[in-house]
């Protein structure tokens, strides 16, 4: 692959990915964030992708970059899923604080 076609990828991923994301109502943040974090998945493996194929330093480190990016996101999306579902879960009877 010639450098172009790489950082044609590269440029595409990223506006695809802001796209897809953006598109997500706050509404819908929540229940859809699982299916969100499957697209940064797919983000994270076009950009190990293009890191492998980069043949200049400047298109590793573009790539790189990327998935540097990608990989906080994800991570990140996954900690706010967490988080948000642990506020539906039923909340425990504690009896040690004295409660009433």
């Amino acid at each position: 692959m010639d450098a172009m076609a790489i950082i044609s990828i590269f440029v595409l991923a990223v506006f695809v990915g802001f796209e897809v994301v953006s598109k997500v109502s706050s509404t819908l943040h929540t229940p859809l964030m699982s299916g969100a974090n499957a697209i940064h998945g797919v983000i994270l493996v076009g950009a190990i992708i293009v890191a492998d194929h980069s043949k200049t330093n400047l298109e590793l480190g573009l790539s790189l970059a990327a998935i540097v990016l990608a990989t906080i996101n994800m991570v990140g999306g996954f900690v706010v899923t967490d988080r948000m579902l642990e506020m539906f879960k039923p909340k425990k009877n504690d009896s040690s604080k004295g409660g009433e």
